[in-house]
Parts: structure tokens; sequence; C-alpha cells
């Protein structure tokens, strides 16, 4: 994989599809790529019109018909030709003044998929909570385990959503209306949608999730129905594109954080002692690296986006020697995705899961392995404990920033949606509240630059070197 350099120091992120950077590491992007597709003309007064009436622009006002720039710096806007309107830029989240539907004979959908995130119950709660007392919907449906749910064949059931159904959903992790992974034809969804005169749909999941809907959105276009796919990005590793940060990873690395101070606790405790971390981030270090910054305890981050070896003076086992001589314990945090190089060497891939993603093997097993039988063959006594938490981060309840952040993400779906946008995902790009086409949020994968200032944090907090060679 090629590493390229970001402008998104805020995230420490960087892109690793070619195309949309160029030479001087600037987004190459241009204003046709961030135009989201509607569904005609608003026409319908908003029943929002009394909390916008009196509302004026101010800097955290972001105006329906103003835009928020792609590029926030000056070098990367001195990369543009043309006017100011040729700038890329984004359409702002919120409400708008005319909407497309008729909330009164308005039927919407609501289904999340993929794996378990904390937020999940949150978005339900807030999209349906939205829909009802603020743009008075009536009918709003929860299907049930994901795309299943609208297949025939599975027999899901499917559930009526209102105030009382929601009411205390929030206070769980996992989803409501459960999940599952996989593919689903697009045909038979948009079948059921019609069937049960469905105007809009919100779907909740990753970037699997966000192809099917995308693929939902392009039958829906080529039946030339009128309804509304709206995607909020679900992505526990934080790894979604144009986004500053994802729901839930606030609380995934706050939850990661206890379990690097539990390693640390088991290190010290006995002589030589070893505390191994594994934390999800199947293409990006970000829950392993904010984790670890949190709680100040890791001595190595092991991240899938900076390569390392195991051997040599400059290698993994060299340093850890060398920690356990100069302090007598170690602390090693690893995203899930890092090593695979190595471990593929010497293993068999393990093929793919339901939603079409190489199972990755298990590094916090081959590491423990690997470390062990090194120390033993040198004669040094250590003490190893192997910690992976990955299930119990995922499906706790959203902490209360998170369960913010899910409400005013479910919030501008909503009014997305109701201004008859589609086949978008509602996001948070610059600190501000935005739209992004689904076709370009998947284009892409948000991970840790290694020459970002993330990175530099995690190296400056451990002490390990930029690179175990």
């Amino acid at each position: 994989m090629e590493l390229n350099p970001a402008t998104a120091e805020a995230k420490g992120g960087y892109s690793t599809v070619d195309e949309s950077w160029d030479p001087t590491g600037h987004l190459a992007l241009h204003q046709r790529d961030l135009v989201v597709k509607t569904l005609g003309p608003c026409r319908v007064p908003s029943p929002l019109m009394p909390l916008l009436k009196d509302r004026r622009p101010t800097y955290h006002a972001v105006e329906e018909g103003d835009r928020v720039l792609l590029d926030d710096t000056i070098s990367a806007l001195s990369q543009r030709k043309g006017s100011i309107q040729d700038l890329p830029a984004f359409e702002p989240a919120g409400p708008r003044t005319k909407i497309y539907f008729d909330p009164s004979k308005t039927r919407v959908g609501i289904v999340t998929c993929g794996g378990l995130c904390p937020g999940l119950n949150d978005v339900v709660r807030a999209l349906v909570l939205e829909l009802s007392e603020w743009y008075g919907v009536r009918k709003i449906y929860g299907f049930r385990n994901g795309y299943q749910g609208f297949i025939a064949s599975y027999g899901r059931q499917v559930v009526d959503l209102d105030r009382d159904t929601v009411a205390r959903i929030n206070e769980h992790g996992g989803t409501f209306l459960g999940t599952s992974r996989g593919r689903q034809d697009a045909s038979e969804i948009v079948d059921c949608l019609e069937r049960m005169s469905i105007n809009m749909l919100f779907v909740v999941g990753g970037d699997g999730t966000m192809r099917g809907a995308l693929d939902i959105g392009r039958e829906i276009a080529a039946r030339q129905a009128r309804i509304a796919v709206v995607g909020i990005p679900k992505t526990i590793d934080n790894d979604v594109a144009f986004i500053d940060q994802s729901f839930g990873f606030q609380t995934a690395f706050t939850e990661a954080a206890k379990s690097i101070r539990a390693a640390h606790a088991e290190a010290t405790a006995s002589p030589n002692g070893i505390g191994l971390v594994r934390l999800m981030g199947r293409h990006s270090g970000f829950i392993a690296c904010y984790g670890s910054l949190a709680i100040g305890d890791a001595n190595i981050v092991l991240i899938p986006e900076v390569p390392f070896r195991l051997e040599g003076d400059q290698g993994l086992f060299r340093h850890i020697d060398k920690l356990l001589t100069d302090r007598g314990h170690a602390v090693i945090v690893v995203a899930e995705g890092a090593g695979q190089d190595i471990m593929n060497q010497s293993k068999a891939s393990t093929g793919t899961d339901a939603s079409g993603n190489a199972k990755l093997l298990d590094i916090g097993v081959f590491l423990k392995d690997r470390i062990q039988e090194h120390f033993k063959g040198t004669g040094k006594e250590i003490n190893l404990k192997h910690i992976d938490p990955s299930y119990t981060i995922r499906s706790v309840p959203a902490n209360p920033f998170d369960a913010v952040y899910c409400i005013r993400l479910a919030h501008n779906a909503v009014h997305a949606a109701m201004a008859g946008r589609t086949e978008m995902v509602v996001g948070r790009w610059h600190g501000r509240f935005i739209h992004v086409p689904i076709s370009l949020a998947i284009r892409q994968r948000n991970t840790v630059d290694p020459d970002g200032d993330l990175w530099m944090s995690v190296l400056e907090s451990t002490g390990q070197p930029r690179l175990f060679r």
C-alpha cells in the first residue's frame, strides 16, 4: 500500500486511494464530486419554521444556500484554479425552510446493519423522535436484522416505531433493531419499500452497508421512484472518509483505555511483565492511537498503517528486551489489522466474511506466541498477559459525547431526507455538519497518517522508534 500525505491534520488521517490526491498531497476533488442528488424541488413549508423564521446567520449557523469548503489550509486553496464559486465545497446539513415530502403522508423505514458500535440505539431513538415530534410523521418502521429484514424469505418481523417504543433504548448497548452482515438483492429491497409505500429509508452502517444503500438508491432511480435513501455512517474504527469522527469512536477508545490500564497493572505486578492488548482496527489504527494517548501507559503501539519487523537490531523484540531491562515491564497495544504481512508469510489466507471483508489472522495470539518463543530462546523469564476486549468495547452504551453526537447526526439525517436529498450520508467536516454523496464516502478510507501529527503524538508518548525495521 502506498502512503499518501494528508491535509486533515485534526484527524491525523490520509487516503489510500491514489486518484483522490494530487502530487502535493492535497485532495484532487472537484465540485462535481461533492454534489448531492435530490428528488426534486422543495415546495412544502417546513414544520420547523417556528424555529427558523427568526434565526440569524452566525459563525455557528451555516445558511442552507452556503457551502462548507473541502480545504481548510491556504496551501490547499492555492492549488485550486478558477473563481470562488468553483472551489470544491460540501452542502451544509441542517433544516430547510421548504421541504420535499409532506410529513402527514410520509412513511419511513430505519435499518441498522453490520457489526455493533456504541450509539446505534441513540441514533434510532433520535431519528424516531425527530420524525414524529417535529415533523409529525405517523408511520415509522424498523426493519429487523439489517438488510435481511426486507427480504420475505427470511421472515423478519417489521417493528412499528414511536416515542414509547424507543423511550429507553439509548440506555443499552447493541441495536434494538438487530443487525446482520452480507449483501442482499437491491431489487428485492426496493420491492419491499414499494409494497409498504415507504418514502424514505435511513440506513445506519459501515462501508459495506453504504455500498448496499447506494445499490438501493440506484435501483430506486432506475424505477423512477421517489424514495430518499440517507445514510448515517457507522464505523467503530473511525475510518469513514470526509467525516471528522464517526459516532461511537470516542466511547470505543475510552473503553480501550481501560484495558490498557489493566494491562499496565498486570505488567508491573510481575518480573519482566508484558501486557499485550489487541484492539479493533482492521485498516485504521485510530482506536489504538487514541486509547494509548488517553491512558499514557503504552510503551509500544502497532497499527496497520506502519509496517514493523520482529527480528534485527531495530526490530520489535530488541525494543521489548530494552524496555524490560530499563523499566522491568512493557505494555504493547496492537490494532487487529497490524502485522498481517508478517503472518501471511507463514499462514494461508482465511478467506472472507459475509460482508466480503478479508478475514484477518489474529495478531494478538501471533505476537503472544512469538514473544514467548523469542524470550524462551534467550533464557530470560517473562510474564505475558494477553487481553482482547474487542467485543466488550463495541457492545457498550454510548458515552455522553457520543450520545450527543448521535442525536445531532440523526437530526441532520432527517432534515436531509425531508428535503429530498438521497444517496448521501451525513457527517461533520471541519467541525460543521455536511451532506456527503455515498459514492464519495465509500471511495476511500480514512487512516492514520504515519507523517501526521497524531502518529507523532503517539511516538512522543510511547518513546518507541518511528519504525521497527
